[in-house]
């Protein structure tokens, strides 16, 4: 949020500065009663406005903060009190910029979710040349070229022979799915390592990118806001300043005493004591990757009873892994290598894995020489003297010998090797579940998070097989973004975390209460939608920032208390008659003070406690 945007939002803030400075430039100039009528008038006029909030708020229903804060206003401006009544409106005003600083706006957000949309597509026109134009130009039935790496602008078909696209973000399935001539390629999907010819299915706003960019845009209107938490103690505590005053009045028959005790009855505690916890526990998030773009997400944190995970890329790896090697009348070490060395040449997804399997092993790769990719089958190369094919199991078995029947377990894929036409071996990938989620699905249930789903877009082989491995029982498979967005709308109890990083994850983090992305790999339109972005590629943040919002909460609550506390206690005494106006005023800042130190102890919030969870203390 820039100075200038802030002095747009909230100019009392300024403007009291400014009111404040040349109060007490007349003050030491002697002119008393300038500053008295400049500093009083400017705080009535700021009661007056949150008057007229308070009047729209009791309207819809609700008593909340302004009640007090006008109270508290009015009252030291007419015992004269108006370096107080100043304070108060400082308070006020900076309180309520502190709970919406870093709060992330839903038609920001969304605009920026717009902006990653694809804008342009590349056009065969009649002459077989290629013009850019807009997505929204693209018409059913266009022929258009998505090279490498690029994002499918419309939902299409493909023209070319073959290729390979990812669609993790799109579906969950973790390995890239291959496409032929005449498949159906979904927009939003990523184009692989070569160009393609797709032919146009569908406009842009009917395709599935942008039924997702609508579902984002509904879910964020239809997230209702969050209470301020010092609103809750509002009222009472207007009552209890409104009885002990009157009493002391009663009691004494002095009018004054009615005075003193309002004076240190401003709500500074309430004002001050959550924004200043909640800041300093968003701090504390900031320190461990976390960001959280609103304060009041933390009061949801707190009380999260269910949380959803997706799958790919949030419980799992989301890339392949090569978890077993099974040779053939040689080592593993061997095998590997001639894979790795042949796979150098390879544009598929699954060669990077192997190529990462090799180099983690250390192994050197073997000079190469013919290699060639033989289409939507693998790679056949020339190491040694050998012909060394590596690709599907069902091409290798039909160019070699001995080669036995496919045994994979749920979420596995498998490369078979052949070597001068001879089997060799095979190399089995999966999608691993990472090390770390298991010990933060256990952290979570002891922070009190009772029901665990998982939702993905995955197979169902695959998603039981994941749920049963880390002990979730409510899983949800082959799900679309309108299949979450309805399974957590439906989820109790509440509040529900929500925890993803793809495109098809923007709706349902949108819609949850916390909906929480992993920004690390993840795609941007999830991080935009979500109202917590983890930065760091690890899933056990996800209970530390539920363990931060817990404590910050209740640190919150804690510095709200002690600040009421010594505020009854100093009205209390005021109304013994041992406190006058002018001390009453001077201890106030006293209250102040308490409220902002219990606050600030926020800056620690869920470190140690965390540590303790995840050992079993």
């Amino acid at each position: 949020m820039t100075i200038v945007t802030l002095a747009t939002r909230y100019p009392f803030v300024g403007i009291a500065a400014l009111v404040a400075l040349a109060g007490w430039v007349l003050s030491a100039s002697g002119l008393e009663l300038g500053a008295r009528i400049l500093v009083s008038g400017f705080a009535l006029v700021v009661g007056a406005q949150q008057a007229w909030g308070m009047v729209r708020a009791i309207r819809a229903g609700r008593l909340g903060l302004d009640v007090l804060a006008v109270t508290a206003i009015v009252a030291t401006v007419v015992i004269g009190e108006f370096w107080a009544s100043l304070v108060i409106v400082v308070m006020l005003t900076g309180g309520e910029a502190l709970e919406d600083y870093a709060e992330g706006r839903a038609e920001r957000e969304l605009s920026a979710l717009l902006e990653h949309v694809p804008q342009v597509a590349h056009r065969y026109r009649g002459d077989g040349s290629i013009e850019d134009v807009a997505v929204s130009a693209v018409l059913v039935g266009d022929r258009l070229l998505v090279r490498p790496s690029e994002i499918v602008p419309v939902d299409a078909t493909l023209s070319s022979f073959a290729a390979t696209f990812d669609e993790s973000s799109l579906t969950g399935e973790s390995l890239p799915v291959e496409k032929v001539d005449g498949d159906a390629v979904m927009s939003g999907s990523i184009n692989g390592s070569g160009a393609v010819d797709i032919v146009a299915t569908a406009l842009a706003a009917d395709s599935q990118y942008q039924r997702i960019v609508e579902l984002v845009r509904e879910a964020k209107e239809s997230k209702a806001p969050l209470v301020r938490l010092a609103d809750r103690y509002a009222v009472p505590f207007t009552l209890v300043a409104y009885a002990i005053a009157g009493c002391a009045w009663w009691w004494s028959g002095d009018s004054a005493r009615f005075a003193e005790v309002l004076v240190v009855a401003t709500p500074c505690p309430l004002l001050i004591g959550a924004p200043v916890a909640f800041m300093a526990g968003m701090s504390s998030a900031a320190h461990s990757g976390i960001v959280i773009k609103h304060a009041g997400t933390l009061e949801r944190l707190a009380r999260a009873k269910s949380v959803a995970f997706d799958k790919t890329g949030t419980l799992t790896h989301g890339t392949p892994r090569v978890v077993g090697v099974t040779p053939v009348g040689m080592t593993a070490d061997e095998l590997l290598v001639l894979v790795g060395s042949a796979e150098q040449f390879s544009s598929h997804v699954l060669a990077g894995a192997l190529r990462l399997a090799v180099s983690e092993r250390e192994l050197p790769m073997r000079d190469v020489t013919n290699a060639r990719e033989v289409a939507t089958h693998g790679v056949e190369a020339t190491i040694a003297g050998r012909t060394v094919f590596v690709g599907k199991p069902k091409y290798v078995a039909e160019i070699a010998t001995d080669v036995p029947p496919l045994d994979l377990a749920a979420g596995e894929a498998a490369v078979y090797v052949a070597v001068d036409g001879a089997f060799a071996g095979s190399v089995t990938l999966r999608d691993e579940i990472r090390p770390d989620a298991p010990a933060t699905l256990m952290a979570l249930r002891r922070l009190g998070v009772r029901h665990m789903m998982m939702l993905t877009g995955d197979i169902t082989p695959v998603a039981q097989h994941v749920g049963r491995e880390l002990g979730i029982d409510d899983v949800r498979a082959e799900c679309l973004p309108e299949d979450k967005v309805i399974a957590v709308r439906d989820a109790t109890p509440r509040p529900i975390i929500m925890v993803g990083d793809g495109v098809n994850d923007a709706p349902v983090l949108a819609v949850s209460d916390v909906g929480i992305a992993m920004g690390a790999k993840g795609s941007t339109s999830a991080a935009e939608s979500a109202d917590i972005v983890i930065l760091l590629d690890d899933v056990s943040r996800v209970a530390r920032a539920v363990s931060i919002g817990q404590r910050t909460i209740r640190i919150a609550l804690q510095s709200i208390w002690w600040g009421i506390a010594f505020s009854v206690g100093l009205m209390v005494w005021a109304a013994l008659g041992y406190l006058p106006a002018i001390a009453g005023a001077a201890m106030q800042e006293l209250v102040d003070l308490v409220a902002i130190l219990g606050a600030l102890r926020a800056v620690g919030a869920g470190r140690a406690r965390l540590e303790g969870i995840a050992a079993g203390r």
